[in-house]
């Protein structure tokens, strides 16, 4: 039924027409209605969010394509349906065109709508760009992933310490969800029927700690985010859960920490050196104290032997600070059994001083030189890690060592450090000459920090020294069934820090069983050595000791002093050679 309202005569106005059919009216629509969003407000709104998104950085591109809704094509659609329908609302109401007639509806009210639409949208982006953005969960985690994936693989180092850090506020989540490899799943009741059961993300979550050990983003992390790195190891303190695959992200966050020297590791070092975060050391006791969580993941302190050669004094003395605050977890622990990683650690250890050699024949060596700082730092870290297993105490199941068992597979901890000890020695005794050196070396920076002098005399020290001298005594002996440099080199090293005699006072009560029992050797062996083989005898000896063959004794010449004339000289017998004993041919 069509209802026409004919023209006002009076006023001259045209007066509209209601059209209704199947009880559907339709009126046109006002031109003169009032308007506050319309299509020319539409576009200077766009002109802004436009710009506000233009100019967004790393950040917030990010944040926006982690979001649990595809929110760039959402708003795409939104403001594109927005602008659509603005611009026919305005050419709609300058043609008069019929448009529903609804009581509760008019112009005014879609134009809210209109408006109220755009409006959300702009919320909803400034909402997870910038209040509350999307961290790692269910609802985003293959968006979350793909999102990650495409930054590292980029890897511009422009915009991997801003990924690095936004990956901060996900670290719950992700070792929330990743599978502990020692423990049933948290998700299911019985995952050995159920394996394939797990919830969706536990796959994404895995995923992403094998992404995120990527040495170039581990290094951003590193060097801009190490916060990041502080949560994924706190959380899986937290959570106690060690057995995530976090492994090739651990070490990678180590051995760039190490080769930065800006890093953590430098600057978490003493409170008098370093302030507050030197006294606490978040990030290192995070990493490093944990002893449980390091001997699950097995690789934090496994780095590299290329980088490892390359290494100056002060990046070991950084590792040092590392494995000593496992030690101490260690011990903290109970020291119970054997432990891998920090043997491990502690064959690392023992290579830092392997180039002495170089000082063999130098005229001088300056206190600064790199290698002497080297073997400063294992020193140090001996007489440390000895320092916190004597706060511990021996523990009732140390025992004795079975006879005939090798010295030299480790059976305890007291072992490792000991084997560290004796290689140490080992790689110093090839430095022998000239004498002042040699002996500065040797005895000064190595033995007499040791050994001697009321050194390392509590009960953790003593076994320690103990089980050094019979590793010593076993390599001397060894030379009576099979002549080698190796154990030339040892003797060479006890005759020169001990002496050819024996002390008069108590100074050195550790070594004197050493001494004495190397002497007794001496004297019945040497002059056979020297006939079986000359140059390993000849190896025996420091630069200041001769062997006088035709008297069977050997010579020790020390240097001239202030206030002397000439060198004094100390004299060692030993025993002729039995006729069976002379070398054959």
């Amino acid at each position: 039924m069509i209802v026409p309202i004919l023209p006002n005569v009076y006023t001259g106005v045209r007066v509209t027409v209601e059209e209704c059919a199947i009880r559907v009216c339709f009126i046109p629509l006002k031109t003169s209605a009032p308007k506050f969003f319309g299509f020319s407000e539409f576009l200077a709104g766009l002109a802004l969010m436009v710009l506000a998104w233009t100019i967004a950085d790393i950040r917030y591109r990010f944040r926006i394509r982690c979001a649990p809704i595809p929110l760039q094509g959402l708003t795409f659609a939104v403001v594109s349906a927005v602008g659509a329908l603005t611009l026919l609302t305005d050419l709609w109401r300058a043609q008069g065109w019929l448009v529903p007639k609804v009581s509760f509806f008019n112009l005014a009210a879609w134009q809210a709508f209109l408006a109220g639409l755009y409006f959300l949208t702009f919320l909803i982006w400034v909402i997870y760009a910038f209040v509350k953005p999307a961290a790692f969960s269910r609802w985003n985690a293959k968006r979350y992933a793909q999102t990650l994936f495409g930054a590292i693989v980029k890897s511009s180092p422009a915009e991997l310490p801003v990924v690095a850090d936004e990956l901060r506020r996900s670290a719950e989540a992700i070792v929330f969800y990743a599978t502990d490899i020692r423990f049933p799943s948290p998700f299911l009741p019985n995952p050995a029927k159920n394996a394939k059961k797990l919830p969706k993300i536990a796959p994404y979550a895995n995923d992403l700690l094998l992404l995120i050990a990527d040495k170039r983003f581990c290094r951003a992390i590193v060097q801009s985010s190490p916060g990041t790195a502080w949560a994924f190891f706190g959380e899986m303190g937290k959570q106690k859960k060690y057995g995530i695959q976090i492994q090739t992200f651990a070490n990678n966050i180590v051995s760039e920490a190490l080769e930065n020297k800006d890093s953590f590791l430098y600057h978490e070092t003493a409170g008098y050196d370093s302030g507050l975060i030197g006294r606490y050391k978040p990030l290192c006791n995070a990493i490093f104290s944990n002893y449980k969580m390091v001997e699950t993941i097995d690789t934090l302190l496994d780095t590299d032997f290329a980088s490892r050669s390359k290494w100056d004094s002060e990046q070991w003395e950084a590792y040092c600070r590392i494995v000593l605050m496992t030690f101490h977890g260690y011990t903290e622990a109970g020291n119970a059994g054997h432990s891998y990683v920090l043997h491990r650690a502690l064959e690392a250890i023992k290579y830092a001083p392997s180039d002495l050699y170089k000082l063999n024949g130098m005229a001088s060596s300056h206190w600064n030189d790199d290698v002497l700082a080297r073997l400063r730092a294992v020193i140090k870290f001996i007489k440390d890690a000895i320092e916190i297993l004597e706060k511990k105490g021996v523990p009732a199941d140390l025992g004795r060592r079975p006879r005939g068992q090798n010295l030299q597979e480790p059976k305890n901890i007291y072992d490792d450090i000991a084997n560290l000890v004796y290689e140490v020695i080992f790689e110093a005794s090839a430095v022998n000459s000239p004498t002042d050196l040699c002996w500065w070396i040797q005895h000064n920076a190595l033995w007499g920090e040791l050994f001697n002098f009321g050194h390392l005399n509590g009960k953790i020290g003593s076994i320690v020294k103990s089980k050094v001298c019979r590793l010593l005594y076993n390599d001397v002996i060894d030379m009576k069934r099979f002549p080698n440099f190796k154990g030339a080199r040892i003797l060479a090293y006890c005759l020169n820090v001990m002496g050819l005699e024996r002390g008069k006072g108590d100074y050195d009560n550790d070594s004197r069983a050493l001494q004495r029992a190397i002497l007794i050797w001496m004297r019945k062996n040497f002059a056979w050595l020297h006939n079986y083989d000359p140059r390993v005898a000849e190896a025996c000896l420091a630069d200041s000791m001769t062997y006088d063959a035709a008297n069977h004794r050997i010579v020790r010449t020390y240097p001239v002093r202030l206030g002397q004339r000439v060198a004094q000289t100390a004299y060692f017998n030993v025993a002729p050679p039995t006729t069976n004993e002379k070398r054959e041919g």
